[in-house]
């Protein structure tokens, strides 16, 4: 996108901490800056100008000097299947699926909506995922379909969960573009110009204000989706418990320029109407796993 704008770029690779531990649930590992920390060291030293990022993996809060300065048009933002087995369906109850998935809110989502199928852990790349599955560890994987579709798998695809219903978390779909405040104040507006969609913008501002209302991270199960329509916003967000007996989510729309007091706004009312009491149980038991490993 920035090339087609005449803007030269070069693409630096790095691995991030989320990257290199495969073998442990991202909620275990620390859900701050999991996939973020070595790339922003870059940034502050000047190494690179702007670090992209899946928008779902961005910590709610970011470390200060540090903003995101655009968000790309955002992909369906369904969670969905992907099986070798082109019947399997999550609907069925005679079937016993495993499905894979390191989520900590598809697993929670599961429970409350499937509670026949047994979850398992997994973590890697989509290719390592797919092979791990194809090995037998699992029947299917539960995944973003703006992931799959990027790198091509959606042939792959044998069932899409409903948004409406099981809703996915907060960025899910878009890329986000982080900078620090040394960048040229040129090229930030020129990179906002070639990549940002107003739109999607407005929605995962919304979003994000609720994630941070909850203090809510990958450990922690939570879900919202802004949906841009005029000059509104609509955002449909909540908290589901880890065994997935309650699920509170809630809807509120308001205008585009109050984004930021949308999410917030809805965040103090889950937390009102029992989420409160559902992250305290969450952490309480988060806690004492670690404790106990």
């Amino acid at each position: 996108m920035l090339n087609q704008k005449g803007l030269a770029t070069e693409i630096v690779t790095i691995d991030t901490l989320g990257d290199k531990i495969l073998n442990t649930p991202i909620a275990k590992i620390g859900s701050k800056g999991v996939f973020t920390e070595e790339i922003e060291t870059m940034l502050i030293n000047g190494e690179v100008d702007i670090a992209v990022h899946s928008a779902k993996d961005m910590p709610s809060s970011l470390p200060d000097g540090f903003s995101l300065i655009a968000f790309t048009k955002r992909e369906k933002v369904n969670d969905v299947l992907v099986s070798f087995d082109t019947l399997l369906s999550p609907e069925s109850k005679e079937a016993r699926i495993c499905i894979g998935t390191s989520s900590v809110r598809r697993v929670a989502m599961l429970k409350h909506f499937y509670p026949h199928i047994k979850t398992v852990n997994m973590r890697g790349n989509l290719q390592t995922r797919i092979n791990k599955m194809k090995s037998g560890a699992c029947d299917a994987l539960i995944l973003a379909y703006a992931g799959v579709k990027r790198m091509n798998y959606d042939n792959l695809i044998v069932y899409r969960f409903p948004e409406t219903e099981f809703v996915p978390p907060a960025g899910q779909g878009s890329i986000a573009i982080e900078a620090y405040t040394s960048i040229d104040s040129t090229l930030k507006t020129q990179i906002r110009q070639c990549v940002n969609h107003a739109p999607t913008e407005s929605a995962l501002i919304a979003e994000r204000a609720f994630l941070r209302e909850l203090e809510g991270g990958c450990s922690i199960p939570v879900f919202a989706l802004g949906e841009s329509i005029g000059g509104m916003v609509r955002l449909t967000a909540g908290i589901v418990s880890l065994n997935g007996n309650i699920m509170l989510k809630k809807i509120l729309i308001g205008e585009k320029k109050i984004a930021t007091e949308i999410g917030k706004n809805l965040g103090k009312r889950i937390l009102e109407a029992g989420g409160k009491k559902i992250l305290n149980e969450i952490r309480y038991a988060q806690n004492n796993t670690t404790n106990s490993n």
